[in-house]
């Protein structure tokens, strides 16, 4: 920079920024030496804070408003080196303003198959995608952690490692759940609150805050799609028998309107006669069902619930009732003990739980003597 960068830096008294870039997380302002005059005034707006910085240490962090940077005003710089002799001259000093408006629609997704133990259908491969928000809750500690000097951090820097964060703790959350894939698919809504919960504290290692993540699709192979539509097309034929019946009348119906040739016409008849007799043949064992009746109604899937105990200080699960029951016939678990699964607000007690209740009013009366 030459003379009249300088000069117009020691002009310049206001601090301020303006983002347009709507990808900028944080800014550094530029300034001439990093120079800043006594009683600068300094300009946060709304969704940013400005954190300023003498020789590489925080010395204080402005929320919106303005203020006027001098010791009379903000008594913490009174211990910056270039404000101990009366501020007759600049102080060197940096300012450093962070976005901290919400930042949507973030995507994520597994880049290869999720390997789970499925009660259902065994070891089985899934995938999964979605997208989550966040924001900045922390300058000090994302500063110290991230960004460090870099006066222009954009959001590019970071994003691949926030979903890998985020598809960590995917994995990591649902191979330790136990929950079926059937009832993965079935409420993305609580397993999205869910995992945030379970994601949120390695965002705030870096000074972020994790507002929500949003899981849209978990889907399972081909092979394993094939097998739920073969087992959906059981249930919706029902009797099999029925469905034989249905397919040969069908038939029958077809080659009596086949207007061929004589050779076509034989042919036909010939097929129409021989499942008229297996059509026949069917009726005769006594089934008088209508085969166009539908089948009986599929019997729902009953949702396995899954349960977090906190036990001796440390937090142990997710844990089904199979295994709550025997933590308390060892004696790890009782009516104190505090416990929380999907769908609650808050932990509670486990005799205030009525799916644990019964577990606990279970168990045996104390050896006689």
């Amino acid at each position: 920079m030459g003379i009249w960068d300088k000069l117009f830096g020691e002009l310049v008294d206001v601090i301020e920024w303006t983002d347009d870039t709507r990808h900028t997380l944080v800014y550094r302002f530029p300034r001439y030496g990093n120079e800043i005059k006594n009683g600068a005034m300094l300009t946060v707006r709304e969704g940013q804070l400005a954190v300023l910085v003498n020789e590489g240490e925080v010395a204080d962090v402005f929320t919106p408003g303005l203020y006027e940077l001098s010791t009379a005003n903000v008594p913490i710089l009174s211990s910056l080196q270039g404000w101990k002799h009366g501020f007759e001259s600049p102080f060197k000093a940096e300012v450093y303003f962070f976005n901290t408006k919400v930042f949507t629609d973030m995507k994520w997704g597994l880049r290869n198959p999720l390997i789970l133990r499925d009660q259902e259908f065994g070891v089985i491969r899934i995938r999964a995608f979605g997208s989550y928000a966040f924001r900045i809750n922390d300058p000090r500690k994302m500063m110290s952690e991230i960004v460090g000097t870099d006066g222009h951090f954009v959001l590019e820097e970071i994003i691949g490692q926030l979903k890998n964060l985020v598809v960590t703790g995917f994995a990591q959350v649902v191979s330790q759940s136990g929950i079926p894939v059937l009832d993965l698919a079935a409420s993305y809504d609580d397993l999205g609150r869910f995992l945030t919960s379970q994601i949120e504290p390695m965002f705030a290692a870096y000074g972020l805050q994790l507002e929500t993540m949003l899981v849209e699709n978990v889907s399972v192979p081909a092979s394993v799609e094939k097998a739920l539509d073969e087992r959906a097309s059981s249930i919706a034929v029902g009797d099999l028998n029925r469905f034989t019946r249905y397919q040969q009348a069908q038939a029958m119906r077809d080659a009596a309107n086949n207007e061929s040739g004589a050779a076509g016409g034989g042919m036909a008849m010939g097929m129409g006669f021989g499942m008229a007799q297996s059509f026949g043949q069917a009726l005769t064992k006594g089934d008088d069902t209508d085969p166009l009746q539908p089948p009986p109604p599929p019997v729902p899937t009953q949702v396995v619930k899954h349960y977090f105990a906190i036990v001796d200080g440390e937090r142990v699960g997710p844990i089904n009732l199979a295994a709550v029951a025997d933590m308390i016939g060892q004696h790890q678990i009782d009516g104190d003990t505090l416990m929380w699964t999907a769908g609650m607000d808050d932990w509670a007690t486990a005799e205030s739980l009525s799916d644990v209740l019964p577990l606990l009013n279970n168990q045996p009366p104390p050896m006689p003597s």
